[in-house]
């Protein structure tokens, strides 16, 4: 599990690909942060629970800054599967930093903390709460006084063309995959060349659970590495063919060994006929005993014996 969660994070946790995500998904393309106003935050915070220290931990999080100013704090979270929590976790993501920030510094200015959740499921839609107020079952009478809490979901295989076109680097081809998949059930590849090829194509294995992607990735019988979409499907077309080849030799081998093992048999067994004809027993009894009809025990024998024909 701890192997899948770092590969499925390692993509997005290059700079010019987070900021290519935001800028895509929330600013329609428009470059409003750049790769080097970006910087690493640990992904990991602790609250008191029950009594105990228990951690959190945010699938990507980055703080965006300008010189010294912070503006803004952006994590993303990454699902296959809608859930229904979704409102209360993110909820708990978001007001764990801003209580961090109470504890940094007591006065000043306070930064925005924005949560992105990139849905990658393109059999069904989220269908599931997008909202604190969808998720609670509030009293009438209470209503007014409950505050709402908003999540950003982002259905990847839903986004239109023109949105996918607004990516400009690795995760174009990613929401390219998921877009494709889901409008025509199959994937026909482009020749965009990848930056971050292996942590592309591991996020595809991951989120696809078709480990064929990394594997056209560490295929060690080829020269050089692949470089895009195209490279990557022919070497996992090649590959089917080589297994496909191999598995009708191994078929053929098999098939081989039983109609030889079959023959054996047969052979021995007219041996012990032929064997109990020349010691004197009948046909009869061969017959009974090998369990066989008599004129087939005949046949048999009289390869050996033709005065018997």
């Amino acid at each position: 599990m701890a192997e899948k969660d770092m590969t499925e994070k390692a993509l997005e946790a290059y700079n010019d690909v987070f900021s290519d995500i935001v800028n895509g998904l929330l600013f329609q393309g428009e470059e409003v942060i750049s790769a080097e106003e970006l910087e690493d935050r640990l992904p990991w915070a602790h609250y008191k629970a029950d009594g105990k220290l228990r951690e959190i931990e945010r699938d990507v999080l980055k703080q965006w800054k300008k010189q010294k100013l912070r503006l803004a704090l952006l994590g993303f979270e990454n699902q296959t599967a809608p859930d229904p929590d979704m409102p209360l976790r993110v909820m708990g993501y978001d007001g764990t930093e801003y209580r961090a920030q109470l504890n940094e510094q007591k006065t000043g200015e306070r930064f925005p903390v924005v949560t992105l959740i990139l849905y990658f499921g393109h059999e069904k839609r989220w269908d599931k709460p997008t909202s604190l107020l969808e998720r609670l079952n509030i009293p009438e009478k209470f209503r007014p006084f409950v505050s709402d809490y908003k999540i950003n979901v982002f259905e990847i295989a839903y986004l239109t063309r023109e949105q996918v076109n607004l990516f400009k680097g690795d995760f174009r081809v990613v929401a390219d995959y998921f877009v494709q998949k889901r409008e025509n059930g199959d994937y026909i590849p482009n020749t965009q060349e990848l930056k971050h090829i292996q942590e592309t194509l591991q996020l595809l294995s991951v989120m696809t659970g078709d480990h064929r992607f990394e594997d056209a990735y560490n295929d060690n019988n080829t020269e050089r590495r692949p470089c895009n979409m195209c490279d990557v499907l022919d070497r996992i077309e090649n590959r089917g063919i080589e297994k496909g080849i191999q598995a009708g030799i191994e078929k053929g081998i098999q098939a081989g060994i039983e109609k030889g093992i079959q023959a054996g048999i047969q052979k021995g067994e007219a041996q012990i006929m032929r064997n109990m004809y020349q010691k004197g027993f009948s046909l009869e009894q061969i017959a009974d005993v090998v369990e066989k009809t008599v004129d087939e025990v005949k046949d048999i024998v009289m390869k050996e014996n033709p005065l018997l024909s």
